[in-house]
């Protein structure tokens, strides 16, 4: 049965349709064609004639012509929708009427670059011009990187790599930068958080060395649909941009499904689970031949939902190849092979993280099922979009869990498709990141008096307390590099912690094998001793976790359970930034400790026992906010009522905070405590999940009324008796009172400030 057929098979079934709060159809769009721009080189229209591209769309023309009048701009359309052509147009134009201009990409993964540059190279064959293009990451040899050097026409790399591979070396890099013509930054919606803000660094230290060189580039930018993606182009790059979004693309008829698990226990407001559920209709996709994404939001649901789907797929012989894992930590290899396996319609279903909602070319499937809403509406839109091309018919299915988040969304889809897509916050000079770029530009060229990073405020404050502290030193008006260290080599990008844990499969123990890596943060979730590790569906026991040698130790085990740990997280105050009232914000210690760990049933979640995880705890650093409950408040309610409002509280921030913060839920975390270490009273505590903080916090800080504004009213449209995920949390988790104690905590706090 093909998906058209499906989909109307599934409107005629009663108790689908029961558990169905929205089915958008959204028909198919025409394409708008410009003509060739005039003075474009004759050879790029036949070339592309070749490759299938007869006419530009409109946004790849006016990408051209900004392109062609200097402009740095931002392109924003839809997936599939010729991006592409966008930003290589321009640069092959320009390397063909100018032999010694430079071309720079970067993509946010290896295996972005390796997708991309491909295309290109094939447009290029077409060209029959002699352009050199070359990938520039940790994969390429050591042999191959000296003709990167002096020959490559447009280098591909990622930001990791020009951080610590290139800007550092720029001396063996002349060439490029003396000639850099265009840098093209693809797919800036990702760059949020700490990555967008080191990425920003990294850019700036990039221009002063261009600057350096006598070069000044222009800028590309791509970004899936975000709310601001003007804004997030100009803070990442110091400058002005100009915004195309004139979509000229066609796109086929898509489906939008919102499915919320039928309730099992409506006075607790218990639902079914939303992985049964997950593949109860992925298997539905498979069993018909429909080929299929679908997107969990963890490694473990990624590994059971795929063990599942293998047994439904595997043949006599037990061979399951039809399905596959993509996650994070799958090594390099196994990726390209999956990758590869979708092009060609070998996998007939693939079960990934959000690894998979870049613009890799995946091919042309036709249905994407999210277990669980991404967090996000942008990571919705970009994740429902791996699945139909330009034309045929495609379908999404979103399969709400008893989150609070997932249940707002399902049960108010007007939201979903009326509201815009997020921001993208970052904070280039957020003190802890800006520091250690200051370190590196540094290290690279030395500090003139008066002279900052980009447009970062406070450099010379920041020389000099490198001064100070025996990293640079000042001879006359210029900053020299003193330390020994390399400074680059000593952070990364994407996080704080720098170290992978490496995952040896040690079931034979005459022949190990590294199978995966893991970050530090998540390995003692997942890899403390005695936890059961999945890998593509087979399930391995956790031997030893060595944080010294940060290395895992597993064998190859037959269970019918997984585990799960929970992480217990303690809050320290360093320092108070700014207190207004009852309200404050400053920089807190969270250290996170996990203590126990659980074992899950594959076929029905039941808890079949838990032991104890002995591992050292985790620190970070960040930005929070607080607000208190004033005494002659708290005094009002009994502690076990004061407690179970603050609770309900704490949920509904956690519910709107992704929303008016626009930020993805795993951004920012809520807590409380019915007596604070550091205020003495009953106080709420929000805190960004990062290290150094980026902003969220601080914007809280400055709209917490708006929020408790916002609380109330949602705890009061909420028609649940007692509460439930949707608003305060079910009653199971506040108690009997939860709801009626949280509106009345959020009316005294309210009725105080006004």
């Amino acid at each position: 049965m093909n998906l058209p057929q499906l989909l109307e098979k599934l409107k005629q079934d009663a108790y689908f349709m029961e558990n169905v709060t929205a089915w958008r159809t959204v028909p198919p769009r025409q394409a708008k064609y410009a003509p060739w721009p005039q003075g474009i080189d004759p050879r790029l229209p036949a070339a592309l004639e070749k490759h299938g591209v007869s006419q530009l769309y409109t946004h790849q023309e006016e990408c051209f012509l900004a392109s062609q009048a200097g402009e740095d701009f931002v392109v924003v359309t839809p997936t599939a929708s010729g991006k592409t052509l966008c930003y290589n147009l321009p640069v092959l134009a320009e390397i063909l009427k100018n032999p010694d201009a430079r071309a720079l990409y970067l993509f946010p993964t290896k295996a972005l670059s390796a997708d991309q540059v491909s295309e290109l190279y094939e447009l290029i064959e077409q060209l029959g011009a002699d352009i050199k293009t070359y990938t520039y990451d940790g994969d390429t040899p050591g042999a191959a990187r000296r003709a990167v050097r002096q020959a490559g026409h447009v280098v591909v790399t990622n930001p990791d790599m020009l951080h610590s591979g290139i800007l550092p070396q720029h001396t063996k890099w002349v060439k490029l930068f003396e000639n850099l013509k265009y840098i093209v930054v693809d797919e800036i919606h990702t760059y949020r958080g700490v990555f967008g803000s080191n990425l920003a660094n990294v850019l700036r230290r990039l221009v002063r060395l261009c600057e350096f060189y006598g070069s000044h580039p222009q800028f590309i930018l791509c970004s899936a649909t975000i709310q601001n993606p003007k804004e997030l182009a100009e803070i990442l790059i110091g400058r002005p941009v100009r915004l195309i979004d004139n979509n000229g693309a066609p796109s086929g008829e898509k489906h939008y499904i919102f499915y919320n698990p039928p309730v099992v226990n409506r006075q607790l407001g218990i639902r079914k689970g939303v992985l049964p559920e997950t593949r109860s209709i992925a298997s539905m996709l498979v069993r018909n031949g429909v080929q299929s994404i679908v997107f969990a939001k963890s490694r473990l649901q990624v590994e059971v939902l795929t063990r599942q789907l293998k047994e439904l797929v595997s043949d006599p012989i037990g061979n399951s190849g039809k399905v596959r894992g993509y996650r994070g930590g799958y090594l390099p290899h196994e990726r390209r092979e999956i990758e590869k396996g979708l092009r060609a319609g070998n996998i007939q279903a693939v079960v990934s993280t959000n690894a998979l909602e870049l613009g890799i070319d995946i091919g042309a499937l036709e249905a994407c099922v999210l277990c669980g809403y991404p967090g996000t509406i942008a990571s919705t839109w970009q994740q429902s979009g791996r699945a139909g091309r330009r034309h045929g018919v495609s379908a999404t299915f979103m399969v709400a869990s008893s989150n609070a988040l997932d249940q707002f969304i399902v049960t108010h889809p007007d939201y979903f498709f009326t509201q815009p897509a997020e921001n993208a916050l970052l904070n280039p000079d957020n003190l802890y990141i800006l520091m250690s770029h200051f370190k590196c530009a540094a290290y690279e060229l030395p500090f003139k008096a008066g002279e900052t990073l980009g447009n970062a405020a406070g450099g010379e404050e920041m020389l000099d307390y490198l001064c100070e502290s025996s990293i640079l030193r000042r001879v006359g008006d210029t900053y020299h590099w003193m330390a020994e260290d390399f400074p680059a080599s000593e952070m990364s990008l994407r996080t704080a912690m720098t170290e992978n844990f490496l995952i040896n499969d040690i079931t034979d123990p005459a022949h190990p094998r590294i199978v995966g890596e893991m970050d530090r943060f998540t390995a003692p979730m997942l890899l403390h001793p005695n936890a059961i590790y999945m890998h593509e569906g087979q399930t391995y026991q956790v031997d030893e976790l060595d944080f010294d040698a940060c290395k895992a130790f597993i064998r190859k085990v037959n269970v019918d359970y997984y585990t799960d740990a929970d992480l217990n997280v303690s809050l320290t105050l360093l320092d108070v930034e700014k207190e207004e009232e009852d309200a404050a914000l400053g920089e807190v210690k969270v250290v996170a400790l996990v203590k126990i760990f659980k074992k899950m049933r594959f076929d029905n979640n039941e808890n079949v026992g838990f032991g104890p995880v002995r591992l050292p705890e985790t620190e970070m650093h960040t930005t929070a906010m607080w607000r208190t409950v004033p005494d002659e408040i708290a005094a009002r309610y009994e502690k076990d009522d004061l407690q179970s409002g603050m609770l309900g509280i704490a949920n509904l921030l956690r519910i709107l905070c992704p929303l008016y913060l626009m930020c993805s839920p795993r951004d920012i975390a809520v807590s409380y405590q019915v007596k604070c270490t550091w205020t003495e009273k009953p106080t709420l505590i929000l805190y960004d999940n990062c290290p150094g903080g980026v902003g969220l916090a601080e914007k809280a800080f400055r709209m917490r009324d708006i929020l408790l504004t916002h609380a109330l009213t949602l705890v009061s449209d909420c028609d649940c008796p007692n509460g439930c995920p949707s608003c305060v949390g079910p009653v199971g988790e506040v108690g009997p009172k939860g709801k009626e104690m949280s509106r009345r905590l959020l009316e005294d706090l309210l009725h105080e400030r006004s």
